[in-house]
């Protein structure tokens, strides 16, 4: 195993059968192995430094029907809300003097908030936090709208490709969903200049490790600035709701395999994953992680953006999540630090 290992830190690349040998095997001596090169790599272009994005979910509205996701549109027991814009500004405010420099606004596709009203809102952001980066998970819109929340000061997209096999994308999304959609959404953000953020669900119902392939093959190609990836985690209010969750073991490993594939690439330590596994934030960071999204939303809507069940940090007040966090990762040897934690690619662009 050392020899692939080696060779996937020294090309960026394997064949095919190797990387279903790095999926597959069962052997604790891998996935040590894994994270050590890891967290080498990460350590080469980060240091220590682990950065700091505040989720703000400002709206459970959601006009898709995702068979994993609680705010799906036809749950008739998810408690709807959306923030005013004061609610979200002062979530931004709060969380700079809390040493956030990057704030992610993420939500439902929510036909309420139009471009304008989102263009209005990242102006208002960036007025009030100047030197702050915005960054956008909203879902699919069409390259005008994306060109235009740019052009308002977005910087950066996360946009979750989920899986990078048709097949499968079709299986865990009602019809009038599209996989090719979802792509051109991808590419369309590479074209306007965002930072861009995709990913995929470790251990989603019929995934298997050729379609894990297919994620890294797609990773390779795309080359995105940064990989959000969690594990399924079933929610009782959707179709999916009695499938097994994914695993902490190979969301770990995966976080591994992708620092050695994109070098650079900024990688969560994701909520999912500390809610599947208590230490699960801490053994990201160890495989190579950098990246923590603490949530910054007011406590009395947490509940109510359930994308899955038994969710962490629901009742923290900002502060105390994040004292809570600098700790834990202080146990990992790392640090907490108080800047945008631009892409290296986009470090030195000032527009950015």
């Amino acid at each position: 195993m050392q020899n692939l290992i080696d060779k996937l830190e020294r090309n960026n690349d394997l064949t095919d059968e190797e990387f279903i040998v790095l999926l597959t095997a069962d052997s604790p001596e891998l996935d040590a192995c894994l994270a050590a090169h890891a967290r080498k790599v990460r350590e080469k272009y980060y240091g220590k430094d682990v950065y700091i994005r505040g989720l703000i979910e400002f709206t459970n509205h959601c006009r898709n029907n995702c068979y994993y996701c609680g705010i799906r549109r036809d749950n008739p027991n998810a408690q709807r809300y959306r923030l005013t814009m004061e609610e979200i500004l002062t979530c931004c405010e709060t969380g700079q003097q809390l040493g956030f420099r990057t704030f992610v606004l993420q939500g439902g596709e929510d036909a309420y908030f139009t471009d304008e009203r989102l263009a209005e809102l990242i102006r208002a952001i960036k007025k009030r936090c100047p030197d702050c980066a915005v960054t956008l998970s909203i879902g699919e819109r069409e390259k005008d709208s994306y060109a235009k929340l740019f052009a308002a000061g977005a910087e950066r997209f996360l946009l979750r490709h989920e899986t990078a096999d048709k097949v499968h994308y079709e299986s865990l999304h009602p019809a009038e969903m599209s996989f090719d959609h979802r792509m051109k959404c991808l590419q369309d953000l590479r074209d306007i200049g965002y930072q861009v953020g995709c990913g995929m669900m470790v251990g989603s119902p019929g995934q298997t490790s050729a379609q894990l392939l297919q994620d890294m093959r797609f990773l390779q190609k795309f080359q995105p600035e940064m990989v959000g990836i969690g594990p399924f985690i079933p929610q009782h209010d959707t179709p999916l709701a009695e499938y097994p969750a994914g695993t902490a073991k190979l969301t770990v490993r995966l976080l591994s395999i992708i620092r050695l594939l994109l070098p650079q690439v900024l990688l969560p330590a994701t909520t999912a994953l500390g809610t599947i596994d208590t230490q699960g934030r801490e053994k990201g960071l160890l495989a190579g992680a950098n990246v923590l999204m603490p949530n910054l939303s007011p406590t009395a809507v947490r509940q109510k953006y359930a994308l899955y069940d038994n969710k962490i940090c629901m009742g923290e007040e900002a502060a105390e999540c994040v004292n809570c966090l600098a700790k834990r990762v202080a146990s990992t040897g790392y640090k907490i630090v108080s800047n945008r934690g631009d892409h290296p690619a986009f470090a030195s662009k000032k527009n950015l």
